[in-house]
């Protein structure tokens, strides 16, 4: 039985998919409210602040996967996140189970410096605080060797379905409703994006290759690192629309943070965005040289097809 917690978003159903694709027909999908991505999918009701109900939920579970998300409040994440990584390593250490952890690069420097695996954690802002204390946690639980751990770590998303970005905000849900795209603080600086169906089946083969435990990975994306001008262009061809859009800029954002707290809670991601964002994903297409990157213009296409679908 391989189990996913936290199993509403977007890399989560792309990971039950892939599982189901090429893995194993025994899969517990675990949420406060699951449902089916797969036919033979089980479910679990499970609050991961409660750590019985945790237990319960990886019961008999050979591989956990912690993909669980929340919205962007500081005081949530600070109130909820560390406990419910907590209650998943907890419940898995007791079962035996094997952890793989989905994680971002909050907790990294917002700079123009390359970022590998090796890079030094430097959070800034709240929630940066408490994805790197959450991901010293699970390092910690790594170290222990109890029960085999590994850290997958993707930089922002762009993708189908329920994804997402600032890039599915601004770009492509603009595109998608007609209107003109909208690019945040800077469009010459270079972005690294991942395609959330290749982050999800990234996930899955470091779940399914027991040397993969014990490491952490960056999932894999395009070697080639678009501008957002060079992405909008590249977005508006797939969309058939002539290439236009707006800068909202680092001004403007943090202004509006003042009188909305959603946009409030997003400004301490800003200072990335005036930056080149340099993630590196080469000891993954190293170890796993057969998995095959989206393309940026394939992936807009899948994802131009799939609205159409809708």
């Amino acid at each position: 039985m391989q189990t996913i917690l936290g199993a509403n978003g977007q890399i989560a159903t792309e990971l039950a998919r892939e599982l189901k694709r090429r893995y194993t027909d025994e899969l517990r999908l675990v949420s406060r409210n699951p449902s089916r991505v797969n036919d033979t999918d089980s479910l679990a009701s499970a609050n991961l602040l409660d750590l019985k109900q945790t237990q319960r939920a990886v019961k008999g579970s050979s591989v956990v996967y912690f993909t669980a998300g929340l919205p962007p409040d500081t005081a949530l994440w600070e109130r909820q996140f560390p406990t419910m990584l907590r209650n998943a390593l907890d419940a898995c250490r007791a079962e035996g189970a094997s952890f793989a952890y989905f994680d971002n690069t909050y907790m990294y420097p917002q700079d123009s410096r390359l970022l590998t695996e090796q890079t030094p954690f430097a959070p800034l802002g709240p929630k940066a605080k408490v994805r790197a204390a959450m991901a010293s946690m699970v390092l910690e639980e790594m170290a222990r060797g109890d029960i085999p751990v590994l850290i997958g770590r993707a930089p922002e998303f762009y993708g189908p379905g329920k994804t997402q970005s600032f890039t599915n905000a601004l770009v492509i849900e603009k595109l998608e409703a007609g209107k003109k795209p909208r690019v945040p603080v800077s469009d010459i600086t270079l972005r690294t994006l991942i395609f959330t169906p290749d982050a999800s089946r990234a996930l899955a083969v470091l779940g399914n290759t027991p040397d993969a435990f014990g490491q952490t990975w960056h999932l894999p994306c395009c070697d080639d690192r678009p501008t957002y001008k060079e992405f909008v262009t590249m977005a508006s061809q797939v969309w058939g629309r002539k290439p236009s859009y707006g800068i909202i800029s680092k001004w403007m954002l943090t202004a509006a943070g003042l009188l909305s707290k959603p946009v409030s809670e997003i400004r301490e991601l800003l200072p990335r965005y005036e930056h080149d964002n340099l993630f590196e994903s080469t000891k993954f297409k190293r170890r796993f040289h057969e998995f095959k990157v989206t393309t940026y213009r394939e992936g807009l296409e899948l994802i131009r097809q799939n609205s159409s679908g809708r």
